[in-house]
């Protein structure tokens, strides 16, 4: 199914077509194209449908159940102090999480049919148009399914009294992830803390594509010697 010397039609879906640049797949997909139009993914209407998200959606669905999971815990008579630390403590998990499915997952490198596609789906389409404000967070529906099994081993590790706690940090992380995702593609920070986050994360885009995974934090970059460099070669 990989055709050798193939050319992806931007003017057609792109899902199916990627798949057929096999090993050229790496290259094509780490040239950004820089527009803020949606490009066709599906010929389907209702699949092409499902894959356009706006950001507000994700604190307006995610929000609430962070809640509802914090007050569970609250229930079962878990102090303010041991709430506060539970929360933080989940937080603080998601932020390795973070770090650990982007750079060794999203950035997982593939040369087949199936490998392409899914990868493409999965954050290529992301490198591919950085500036699609509809493909940047990720759909409730996929966070749902993704959830239960992050529960269930939740459940099975911590006492029962934190676990609803512990999922409701790591889920507030989440959103406070994918709302600064947004902010760093799409907001104008002019000095600070926010302005230093967009140009790191703009390097990771155009620069240094193999380096600087952080999104919300540079921490773990740190921990495992991921910084970009401040000055040189272009790498992928």
């Amino acid at each position: 199914m990989v055709a050798q010397g193939f050319t992806v039609d931007l003017n057609k879906p792109l899902v199916f077509q990627v798949g057929h640049l096999g090993e050229d797949y790496e290259e094509w997909v780490h040239q950004p194209i820089v527009c803020k139009e949606s490009p066709r993914f599906f010929e389907n209407d209702l699949l092409e449908f499902l894959t356009l998200n706006t950001w507000w959606v994700i604190p307006l669905v995610w929000l609430p159940v962070v809640c509802w999971f914090v007050k569970s815990s609250v229930n079962m008579g878990v102090s303010s102090n041991q709430l506060a630390a539970t929360i933080a403590a989940g937080i603080f998990i998601w932020t390795l999480l973070e770090y650990t499915l982007h750079r060794f997952l999203f950035h997982i490198k593939t040369k087949t049919y199936w490998g392409n596609t899914i990868h493409y789906l999965l954050h290529g389409c992301h490198h591919k148009h950085p500036m699609d404000g509809y493909r940047l967070v990720f759909p409730p529906a996929a966070t749902a399914i993704l959830l239960v099994p992050f529960w269930n081993l939740i459940k099975l590790l911590t006492p029962t009294l934190y676990a609803p706690a512990l999922l409701g940090g790591g889920l507030l992380g989440y959103v406070m992830y994918d709302c600064t995702h947004y902010y760093l593609h799409h907001g104008k920070p002019l000095q600070g803390v926010s302005s230093k986050m967009k140009r790191y994360h703009m390097n990771h885009h155009f620069r240094i594509q193999d380096k600087g995974f952080g999104i919300t934090s540079t921490f773990w970059d740190r921990v495992f010697g991921t910084l970009p460099p401040k000055s040189g070669k272009k790498l992928r």
